[in-house]
């Protein structure tokens, strides 16, 4: 076993609990799953977890020291983001493209580049993975994409089980005819997530 056994337990709890607590990416797959189905929760989580995969490989390479050596880089991806996540939710709310318009790779991508232009998710993997990655046991490439991957399980487990599940109910709610309101709810969770994203430092 790559990782210390101790230290595995300690990351499988702490993961546990960290997926479980409502964050912005179980928000935003409760938003596409509502609003696109069940198929569309479960590929926003997909999407989510693919940049969740290149944020490990970040962190294992070491170059969010980019984001020390350059702040206003944090910055810059910052408010990409940020603008992102209003985009769609000013596009939910008007109603003219809906944001997975039936189209599965649309949830996967939005999921994709909403976690990718999030960088606190870049600093936060690379605060919280190397506590518990020991360097006297070697490999430590190795450690992190074990680490990384049961973080990925865990993604699909909590957050994919969100996206089918709200995508169940929105499938109920658009047959009581409330398809407008749906569109106006998670308009503005993607513009609050936004909002909160430029905002925070």
């Amino acid at each position: 076993m790559p990782v210390d056994q101790h230290l595995l337990l300690a990351f499988l709890v702490t993961t546990a609990i960290a997926m479980v607590t409502p964050g912005p990416d179980m928000l935003f797959i409760l938003g596409c799953g509502m609003r696109g189905g069940p198929k569309a929760g479960l590929l926003a989580t997909a999407g989510v977890a693919t940049s969740e995969a290149i944020h490990v490989a970040v962190a294992a390479a070491g170059l969010a020291a980019l984001f020390a050596a350059v702040p206003v880089a944090f910055t810059v991806v910052r408010v990409a983001g940020a603008g992102y996540l209003i985009y769609l939710g000013v596009q939910a709310i008007r109603n003219r493209k809906p944001l997975v318009e039936r189209k599965s790779d649309r949830a996967y991508l939005s999921g994709l580049l909403t976690n990718l232009l999030n960088p606190k998710m870049v600093t936060f993997t690379i605060a919280f993975l190397p506590q518990f990655i020991d360097p006297a046991k070697g490999h430590v490439w190795l450690q992190f994409a074990v680490l990384g991957a049961i973080m990925i399980v865990f993604e699909f487990l909590v957050d994919g089980t969100v996206g089918v599940l709200a995508g169940r109910v929105g499938g109920w709610v658009r047959r009581k005819k409330n398809q407008r309101r749906i569109e106006v709810a998670t308009g503005g969770i993607f513009i609050g997530l936004g909002v909160k994203l430029a905002v925070d430092h």
